[in-house]
């Protein structure tokens, strides 16, 4: 991705003239023909009947558009409000949970998909953690010698949402098909940041959120169901959409349409649509390519302020482009907040949203960097100029957890 593209990708975006944006892992900015289609669809409902102007082209165009992302079939793609709620769904399809069965998660899990699970264990269920490795990853060789006829989920946050650590996905992905144990992958933050393919990864249920490297609408998720493991899952939630009349009885679709429900934003989805396009075009490899560079020289540039602590797991040589990060003197609330008061947005996150893996390394918030491609090296050096500043004066105010 060359400068003339960047630049090019940036005008496309209001945002960029108004912000200097590095909270892509949380929202990212959307492009104005992102906005028109929320809009355009909005205006025609609006002049013509929210019922009578419901195209079912906009739903085929982005049922298309997700399913090309994931290496998928369009049948095999439905849409939610969220990630947490599509994940929600499918857990809670998987049916009642027995004492014995065991959950086997890496130490990243996302705390929603941690809260569906407490159910589970109030009903007996056992819910361990993968050990990891020495880089701080989901070990695949501790997850072999866990297997057992007990474990009935594996579940992986691929790319956890409180640093730069890339979980081996893949690998998890073919010792839980070789033992035939359901696989739920959450890539919330992979989506839109590095290429994904759901055959190689070999799950069962993979979700994301549209609104964050996607550029996508909020209220926007997707969510891949393997066609062969589809019939083991029964929604809890139905209607006339997911399980029709027949004319006898009330049947569950034979497609992933079974987790929706016939009433949905046509504007969300429209947004959506264009945003995956968008990314489609753009190119999956050229886009993980621009994010590397970036967050690479970041990180480097990052360890050279004293004050300033990395926070990441993984391997040097892959990482995402999310940098987590501590400064000295400097709650992580307040930090974010300070620095938006000069128009420089990034993430904070607490205990409350990965909290295995932050209890477990001893941390209460990290303050959150996540590169997008729409990032400059421009904006790189006025937000390591500002943390430099705010290093040098340091304000530690009552530590509060991430909204």
């Amino acid at each position: 991705m060359n400068v003339d593209e960047v630049l090019r990708l940036r005008d496309a975006t209001p945002g960029c003239a108004q912000v200097i944006h590095f909270n892509h892992a949380g929202a990212s900015l959307p492009s104005q023909a992102t906005l028109d289609a929320v809009i355009g669809q909005l205006q025609r409902e609006a002049l013509g009947g929210p019922m009578e102007t419901a195209d079912i082209q906009v739903q085929q165009r982005a049922r298309t558009a997700a399913a090309a992302l994931l290496n998928a079939q369009p049948e095999d793609i439905a849409f939610a409000s969220s990630g947490s709620a599509a994940w929600s769904q499918a857990f809670n399809a998987l049916g009642p949970w027995h004492p014995g069965e065991r959950i086997l998660v890496g130490r990243h899990e996302w705390a929603g998909n941690l809260a569906c699970m407490a159910e589970a264990v109030k009903a007996g269920a056992r819910l361990e953690v993968i050990p990891c490795d020495a880089s701080g990853a989901v070990d695949p060789q501790a997850l072999a010698q866990m297997i057992d006829r007990h474990v009935r989920l594996i579940a992986l946050t691929w790319l956890p949402a409180n640093g730069g650590l890339i979980n081996p996905a893949a690998q998890i992905g073919a010792i839980a098909r070789h033992h035939g144990i359901p696989y739920f992958i959450d890539a919330g933050q992979a989506l839109g940041q590095l290429p994904c393919d759901v055959q190689a990864l070999q799950c069962d249920v993979l979700k994301g959120a549209g609104r964050k490297f996607l550029r996508g609408p909020r209220g926007t998720a997707l969510m891949y169901i393997r066609p062969q493991f589809l019939q083991r899952l029964l929604p809890v939630q139905r209607d006339v959409l997911s399980a029709p009349w027949d004319g006898q009885r009330f049947t569950l679709r034979d497609d992933a349409r079974r987790f929706e429900t016939s009433e949905v934003s046509l504007a969300l989805l429209a947004g959506l649509a264009n945003a995956l396009e968008e990314h489609q075009r753009i190119g999956a490899t050229a886009i993980r390519q621009r994010i590397v560079e970036l967050s690479q020289k970041l990180r480097l540039c990052m360890k050279r302020i004293p004050e300033l602590t990395l926070r990441d797991l993984g391997s040097a040589n892959e990482q995402s482009g999310l940098i987590a990060f501590t400064l000295e003197g400097w709650d992580c609330l307040a930090l974010k907040q300070a620095l938006a008061e000069r128009r420089i947005n990034i993430g904070a996150n607490g205990v409350a949203y990965t909290p295995l893996d932050m209890q477990a390394r001893g941390l209460n918030s990290i303050a959150r960097v996540s590169v997008s491609y729409l990032n400059t090296e421009e904006e790189i050096e006025i937000l390591l100029t500002n943390l430099a500043e705010l290093a040098a004066q340091p304000q530690i105010s009552m530590s509060t957890q991430s909204p």
